[in-house]
């Protein structure tokens, strides 16, 4: 399986520790899992803007006083 080597400095490392105890989990599975729900958060993120985008002009027309001004 592929994998990854990240280099954190003490203070970085110790609190990453720290979080990842306050989970229950193992540093390793932390990181890993912060780092996957990260890009699905910007997949999310990314359609939400691309939805909003593609149907603004119907929200406008539909609630004309929420419009912004031109």
């Amino acid at each position: 399986m592929p994998a990854l080597n990240i280099e954190y400095t003490e203070h970085e490392l110790a609190a990453i520790r720290e979080a990842a105890a306050a989970d229950g989990k193992s540093v390793k599975a932390y990181v890993h899992d912060l780092s996957v729900r990260e890009q699905r958060r910007r997949v999310f993120v990314d359609h939400a803007v691309a939805l909003w985008k593609d149907h603004r002009a119907e929200f406008d027309a539909a609630f004309p006083g929420d419009a912004p001004a031109a």
